[in-house]
């Protein structure tokens, strides 16, 4: 039996202003408790996910030279293709046997930002791939009002007015990822796995994952607990951010993917992150006398241009060039 929990999050988008208090507390529960929970009643439809999968799928089935052109380590912004063993979530286990594609705000080469050469800002990097591009963005742009759904839904446990997170994630780094774990088999060594136990880096994760499973969260006990893909739900999670907004008071649980036998396993991470100039700091109402702060203030890009280089090796490299 699944013990996450799944939270029907219509009520959200209603009129009723006591439903919507309902499933805040129900949110506000699952964050304390697991840091993982899922959703239905979401606005983004079956048909949408088919069609964002399936271009997916296509992409990844092009020949390594073909998706090479957008290659993710010649990016200064973390932008394009993630080749096979290009991260290492564990550091105790060989790089993940996975293959990834990047995206976020597209800002044009003459933004300020970009012209400032600011971290994890500048223009996305897309395949050639027909309706590819216009698919994406569209979708980039649903997941981010999504996200930004529930967030609002936990400002009132947190002590912080409904529109906090809002003013914060005005052009946001957030990132929509794409990703292929091919079959176990495939492994380097038995002790490669799709992707090794880690704390997402940011504020609240948005995961669509297919039929094969795979993914695992690391319950209080420190036992490994399997989250099945539930058809029409996301899979929720809090990163290392919310917990150094929430003092601790919300969870970033560890978790990892066990490479599925005999298939292919594609699943769809939205990583939700506020503007990069966004102060990080422990909010009033999570502390007091008897719980100071567990975490110096920092700033969204500082913190995740640090978590980057303990993932990435072509991020280190390229930190030591600066």
């Amino acid at each position: 039996m699944n013990p996450l929990p799944v939270i029907d999050i219509s009520p959200l988008y209603a009129q009723d202003d006591q439903a919507w208090h309902v499933v805040a507390r129900r949110i506000d529960a699952a964050c304390r408790e697991w840091g993982f929970f899922y959703i239905k009643g979401h606005p983004i439809s079956a048909e949408r996910i088919e069609h964002v999968i399936g271009s997916a799928q296509r992409f990844f089935a092009q020949p390594l030279s073909e998706k090479l052109k957008i290659d993710i380590t010649q990016s200064q912004h973390h932008r394009g293709y993630g080749a096979i063993a290009t991260e290492q979530l564990d550091p105790d286990l060989p790089s993940d046997l996975k293959e990834t594609f990047d995206m976020g705000l597209h800002l044009p080469a003459d933004h300020p930002d970009v012209l400032a050469g600011k971290p994890l800002r500048g223009p996305n990097r897309h395949p050639d791939l027909p309706g590819w591009q216009a698919l994406m963005e569209q979708h980039y742009r649903d997941m981010q009002a999504l996200a930004l759904t529930l967030l609002r839904a936990m400002t009132p446990a947190l002590g912080i007015e409904r529109d906090f997170f809002d003013q914060r994630f005005e052009q946001p780094v957030s990132v929509l990822r794409m990703i292929h774990y091919p079959p176990r088999h495939t492994a380097t060594s038995e002790q490669q796995q799709g992707a090794g136990a880690h704390t997402d880096y940011g504020c609240i994760t948005l995961l669509y994952q297919d039929v094969a499973g795979g993914l695992q969260v690391r319950d209080v006990r420190g036992q490994w607990v399997d989250a099945p893909p539930i058809d029409g739900t996301f899979v929720v999670n809090l990163g290392d951010m919310m917990a150094r907004w929430s003092n601790d008071q919300y969870v970033s649980t560890p978790h990892r993917v066990i490479s599925p036998l005999g298939v292919d396993r594609y699943s769809m991470p939205f990583f939700a992150e506020p503007h990069p100039d966004t102060r990080v700091e422990c909010l009033p109402g999570c502390t007091d006398e008897h719980h100071p702060p567990l975490y110096p203030p920092t700033t969204c890009a500082e913190f995740l241009l640090s978590r980057f280089a303990d993932t990435y090796a072509y991020r280190r490299e390229q930190d030591a060039t600066v």
